[in-house]
């Protein structure tokens, strides 16, 4: 009986570039930090591990972010709300309310400035862009005012160890707050009925409507989700630099942002993954932390890291439409 050769050539072509390029692309940018700075440490546990810590609160926003864009929305607002969201929980903190009190006030301001994105979008119909634009401006502004732009510190020892600052044996506990969102995020979008509807909603609005979704609902919940774990993040942020802070956050939607693109989501909604999204903040940690080991200043590394990101994207953009 005649063996069967293996088409390399069939599997190419049927193989789903788009769906594994984020994949392929942080081996290789791995693969040559590690071989060009391997003699400066890239490699090291310390460096690896101060990678996680660097990337984990823009991965945890990153995952929220997912569904937001899968369901054809976006939140601008994320990093100012993790920056009123830390200041109100170490306010929380100072004022006595305890622990409790603090995570209650942390959570509960992400997740009302959600609510109200939410409902902006769902009831008046303000595109998400612009409502989360002008949130944006709000949180920041509300930042800067409640404390007249000085930071509030926290002193809880408990707290700063949960939020941000403590390790669980070798694992810093910012890895740990990380697999547990990325976990919980996963199964919500590929194995419940809440995830498969908001892939349906970001692919048509339309047909999710004729096929009994509600689809107000379901964006609705997208951005109060995304509200409340900017909620956490700002939490994440005071625990580990000890204080809130109305800079915390700073830029970090467009951080989120591209780490959802470039892990795969569409940006037009419709196709989303949250283990792709991890990569792809993962992937851009490793960038800035290998060109800050090459020494390049921080123009060079803009210049490079962008250059990076649009050419992955492009190419799984590309590999997609074959």
């Amino acid at each position: 009986m005649p063996s069967k050769s293996f088409d390399v050539a069939g599997f190419v072509r049927g193989f789903n570039w788009r769906q594994y390029i984020v994949y392929i692309a942080f081996v290789g940018v791995f693969a040559y930090f590690a071989f060009t700075l391997s003699s400066d440490g890239f490699l090291s546990t310390n460096n690896l591990l101060n990678i996680v810590r660097q990337t984990a609160i823009i991965s945890i926003m990153a995952v929220a972010m997912t569904f937001v864009i899968s369901a054809a929305e976006i939140d601008l607002s994320v990093g100012s709300i993790a920056a009123l969201s830390s200041l109100t929980t170490a306010m929380a903190m100072e004022a006595g309310f305890g622990l409790v009190g603090a995570i209650v006030a942390g959570l509960g301001t992400g997740f009302i400035i959600g609510s109200v994105n939410g409902l902006l979008v769902t009831k008046v119909n303000i595109p998400s862009f612009l409502v989360t634009l002008g949130m944006m401006g709000i949180a920041k502004g509300l930042a800067m005012w409640v404390t007249n732009t000085a930071p509030v510190p926290i002193l809880n020892k408990t707290y700063v160890y949960l939020f941000g600052s403590g390790d669980v044996g070798p694992i810093p506990i910012l890895m740990l707050w990380t697999l547990v969102i990325v976990i919980a995020g996963h199964i919500l979008l590929r194995k419940t009925t809440f995830g498969r509807k908001t892939l349906a909603t970001g692919g048509n609005q339309h047909a999710a409507r004729f096929s009994g979704i509600n689809v107000a609902k379901t964006k609705l919940l997208v951005l109060m989700g995304s509200g409340t774990i900017a909620g956490l993040a700002g939490m994440l942020y005071a625990g580990r630099m000890h204080s809130g802070r109305y800079t915390f956050g700073e830029g970090d939607e467009l951080s989120v942002i591209a780490a959802v693109i470039l892990g795969g989501t569409s940006l037009f909604g419709g196709v989303g993954t949250v283990i792709g999204t991890v990569i792809g903040s993962l992937m851009i940690g490793v960038i800035n932390n290998g060109l800050i080991i090459m020494g390049l200043d921080v123009s060079q590394q803009q210049i490079i890291k962008g250059i990076i990101i649009i050419l992955a994207v492009a190419f799984g953009r590309k590999a997609a439409t074959k």
